[in-house]
């Protein structure tokens, strides 16, 4: 108890005597980039392939190639402001086209590569873009709606030198080996300035275009060191993909910010070989979703040795504290969970030298004040079930939800930002994960959180995922429904139901268990691996 609160006591301090120190001026490119290339000989990206193909590059040679793109993007008379839409996979082009970019003054808009033709129209018809770059195997989906890409007057294709060059698109590497590498085409941009729009997952509707500034990228160092606790002689593995902000957090900007090198792996996720890799590369911090977590401790793990790990984070969504516990079996290593979102850097985690608590989001990252109100903006009392909020507005948070006004003002409830997600406080100030606001269950009066049944029905050795939702009931209201994917050895049957239903109710109050269970053998998701609950309640 006394290390508690001595650790807290540390903790608060560090809260009181935070400020927010934002540079008047400010780009990611000039600023933190060209200031590590200054040593010539320092790492920053580590790449592979699936056929082990590596690439190495100091900061020294992204400097050069992103001012290569920057000048690029000005060859083409792209201005300041211009959207750019950015879709590339896992390859370093994809932070040479973001830094470059962001040194041109142009609004990067990353995007996911599996994104389907529909969703390419969207944004680029919403976004008003001028120019796509990205890979040759996501040029057809492109070219399926081009046709309606009436403002886009700009293809950039990454491809091998080998390969013919789809007509009416520009290959990315001879033209930018055609530029110089100096930073002449580098423009002034002010921390206030747009610099990024992220497009949501979009699980309840048409995407909302998510707005951040100059002073987003800047605030992110806070994420690497108060989250990752990232170190500038340190190797950092994240496996996320590139179109999402969790690329931003501790793909790019964090790490970088602190200097610190980053590895990317151009692969599908396959346990065995996610395991092999953390062997092979040696991170110093590994940073991974719930989803694949999961599943590693699924694995056999017996003779697993990563003698050099030294911070395991993730974030996404809640981590399951049973799989927490097995990871720390097994590595030594605790999990420390975070929670933060496309409109914002981290705002509450488990940081380094805090007790971790199985289950919990964490405590407030310095400079934010995360409360949890009622629907008058009151602050609730610790154990009192909310809505999870961001008082006032700092450089972390984003502009707006770029072009709908109404859908940024439904953020606001006086004072508050708040997150659309539910949780409580205890006792220590420790926040806890209940659900989306929309996705708490009432059931015969009772307020259930779908995920501490989720995380009861993981503990389960047969059971790879599970959701949970409520489905409409005549006595009482809703009940609670579970979608479980099992291990690919094990099919599912009303026996083994009765059984998942008998589990829930021995490590959760009875009255949260699944009344229904259904097998399926995969969960519906977004493409950036969020579950589609709203399809799930659909589904009934």
């Amino acid at each position: 108890m006394a290390a508690l609160h001595e650790a807290l006591d540390r903790y608060r301090r560090t809260c009181e005597s935070f400020r927010w120190e934002v540079p008047d001026s400010f780009n990611f490119g000039r600023d933190v980039v060209d200031r590590f290339a200054e040593e010539p000989d320092r790492p920053a990206l580590l790449w592979r392939n699936t056929e082990g193909r590596e690439r190495r590059l100091r900061f020294s040679d992204v400097s050069a190639a992103s001012n290569q793109f920057a000048h690029l993007l000005t060859s083409l008379g792209i201005s300041p402001g211009d959207p750019v839409i950015i879709m590339l996979p896992r390859v370093p082009e994809w932070q040479i086209a973001v830094v470059g970019a962001l040194k041109a003054g142009a609004l990067v808009i990353p995007c996911s590569t599996i994104l389907r033709p529909k969703d390419i129209r969207y944004r680029a018809a919403h976004s008003g873009a001028v120019a796509i770059v990205t890979a040759a195997d996501q040029v057809p989906a492109v070219e399926e709606v081009r046709g309606e890409l009436c403002g886009v007057s700009h293809y950039l294709v990454w491809m091998g030198e080998e390969s013919p060059t789809p007509e009416g698109w520009t290959k990315l590497a001879p033209a930018l080996a055609a530029q110089p590498t100096d930073g002449s085409a580098g423009r002034e941009t002010r921390a206030s300035d747009p610099a990024l729009v992220y497009y949501t997952s979009g699980t309840t509707g048409p995407p909302k275009a998510v707005l951040h500034d100059h002073a987003y990228t800047w605030s992110q160092r806070y994420t690497a060191e108060f989250w990752l606790g990232v170190r500038g002689e340190d190797r950092l593995w994240t496996t996320s993909d590139t179109g999402w902000a969790k690329a931003a957090y501790s793909v790019i900007f964090g790490p970088w910010s602190a200097g610190a090198e980053v590895f990317m792996y151009d692969g599908r996720f396959e346990p065995d070989r996610e395991l092999a890799l953390l062997s092979e590369i040696e991170p110093r911090v590994f940073c991974a979703p719930p989803t694949e977590f999961r599943l590693l401790v699924k694995q056999d793990l017996s003779d697993l040795r990563l003698p050099r790990l030294r911070e395991c984070v993730s974030a996404g969504e809640p981590l399951n504290p049973e799989v927490i516990r097995a990871w720390r079996d097994a590595t030594g290593l605790t999990i420390r969970d975070g929670y933060g979102q496309t409109e914002t850097i981290l705002l509450v985690g488990n940081f380094p030298g805090n007790p971790v608590r199985p289950g919990s989001m964490g405590l407030p990252m310095p400079g934010h004040q995360i409360e949890i109100i009622d629907e008058q903006g009151r602050i609730l009392p610790p154990g009192e079930v909310g809505d999870i909020s961001l008082g006032g507005s700092t450089p972390s948070l984003f502009r707006e939800y770029w072009k709908d006004e109404a859908a940024s003002q439904g953020t606001r409830r006086g004072h508050w930002y708040v997150t659309g997600d539910r949780g409580y406080r205890d006792e220590d100030g420790y926040l806890w994960f209940v659900g989306r606001a929309d996705d708490v269950i009432i059931s015969a009066g009772y307020r259930i959180g779908p995920f501490e049944v989720e995380s009861a029905l993981v503990e389960y050795p047969d059971v790879l995922e599970a959701a949970v939702v409520g489905v409409p009931d005549p006595d009482r209201g809703s009940i609670v429904k579970a979608f479980v994917v099992l291990r690919p050895e094990i099919s599912g049957d009303e026996r083994l139901a009765k059984t998942l239903q008998d589990h829930v109710k021995s490590v959760t109050a009875p009255y949260k268990y699944p009344r229904e269970v259904e097998f399926l053998d995969e969960l519906p998701k977004t493409v950036s691996g969020k579950i589609r609950r709203v399809e799930l309640r659909q589904r009934g």
